[in-house]
């Protein structure tokens, strides 16, 4: 038989877990369906509209408490995570840096790359009690439920993997910063380009994806 290459054997291995692809039922039950239905409770709960109203409010601890509820009905955060962010908005000063940053993140006008290193900062300035703030999953799990369609999650170590396996030179940094986003979302664009005809939606569909090549839920 003849050997396939690595990015021709990461699809392989997605369709043999999903063999309806993206639109699949089992894939759509397993890994679409739950995200989706965060993104949707942010649609209905922190809409722009809504968000502006509650920062006028001074509402801040509504805000933070709205975005992490939604966050909670998925397994996105590791345990230590949520509790890290929760814990980091108990107070006003943290729920208020919160709740700001993350609007200016999700709904600002300045380029993305602004946005995300200003919102790098803001989780490094929230209280810490006992596990840190600044992770990949924290800095990138609020984004990706608001806006699939702009934002991707960042699960570090299953990345690393699918992108090895992909064949793909992911730059890689344990903390925060823009250069590995960036390559995040080259790496991204080019599953989204060899996987066309699978039709994927988003950004959902891209992280399940690599979910599928790097997490130990899914021997290959």
């Amino acid at each position: 038989m003849p050997v396939l290459k690595p990015r021709a054997k990461c699809i392989r291995k997605f369709l043999y877990y999903f063999p309806g692809g993206f639109t699949g039922e089992k894939y759509t039950s397993w890994e679409r369906d739950y995200k989706w239905a965060a993104h949707v409770k942010w649609k209905e709960n922190l809409y722009k509209k809504e968000y502006l109203r509650l920062l006028s409010a001074k509402d801040y601890a509504e805000i933070a408490r709205r975005a992490i509820w939604m966050e909670s009905g998925t397994n996105l955060l590791f345990s230590f995570e949520k509790m890290a962010i929760r814990d980091a908005v108990k107070t006003g000063d943290g729920a208020q840096l919160f709740a700001e940053g993350l609007f200016e993140y999700v709904y600002g006008k300045k380029k993305l790359q602004d946005r995300f290193e200003a919102f790098t900062d803001v989780l490094a300035s929230l209280p810490r009690k006992q596990t840190r703030v600044v992770t990949w999953p924290v800095q990138t799990v609020f984004g990706f439920i608001a806006n699939p369609a702009e934002f991707i999650f960042l699960k570090p170590r299953v990345t690393q993997l699918a992108a090895k396996k992909y064949d793909y030179p992911f730059k890689y940094s344990s903390r925060p910063n823009w250069d590995t986003y960036q390559s995040m979302l080259d790496f991204a664009a080019v599953i989204q380009q060899d996987v066309t005809m699978l039709k994927p939606q988003d950004m959902i569909d891209i992280q399940s994806f690599i979910w599928v090549l790097g997490s130990e839920e899914y021997p290959d």
